[in-house]
């Protein structure tokens, strides 16, 4: 009697399988942070992973919106590429290498490429995130992804305490304790 029981199970493992990791993909489709986690106070390289363009049409774009406590923000360039550099004041002063920071960059965009749909890119910064930042907390960095035919927004932030996740989430930074914490 187990025999059956097995070969069905062997017979169905592919299926299983093979829908996993459908869904698996689909759900890794979207703009994400290489590192998810960056310790407070502590530098952080963020590399934004760029894994298809828009519905078959090549990316020309790709803006980000820099949260609240990350500061000392440095885009990489890229060939290519051009970036923009949108600075703007912050919402408190941070202490950044014994100086008090009150501005910084809010948004970086790289525009030119193209980044064809069938390739995945990176678009790299380097910046600080803030030693004032509690061990816990998420910050967000929506992405605008243009398309030379469309558009993807990957802004969709989640409410407290929502634990569904969104179809177009923006990439997600959690901070850990910093250094003698």
């Amino acid at each position: 009697m187990s025999l059956p029981t097995v070969r069905t199970a062997a017979l169905a493992a592919p299926f299983f399988l093979a829908g996993a990791l459908l869904f698996a993909s689909t759900a890794q489709a979207h703009v994400t942070l290489q590192t998810p986690q960056a310790q407070a106070g502590g530098g952080y390289k963020a590399v934004l992973r760029v894994p298809h363009g828009c519905k078959g049409s090549a990316t020309v774009r790709v803006s980000v919106q820099i949260p609240a406590g990350v500061i000392a923000v440095k885009p990489q360039p890229k060939p290519g590429w051009q970036i923009e550099i949108q600075r703007g004041k912050y919402a408190q002063a941070y202490r950044y290498h014994g100086a008090q920071l009150s501005e910084g960059v809010r948004t970086l965009t790289w525009s030119g490429g193209p980044l064809p749909d069938a390739y995945y890119d990176e678009f790299v910064f380097s910046s600080q995130i803030a030693s004032s930042l509690p061990p816990g907390m998420v910050l967000h960095f929506p992405v605008v992804q243009t398309c030379e035919q469309g558009v993807q927004r990957w802004i969709e932030i989640p409410a407290d305490g929502q634990t569904a996740r969104p179809e177009m989430p923006a990439p997600a930074l959690k901070v850990t304790g910093g250094e003698g914490q």
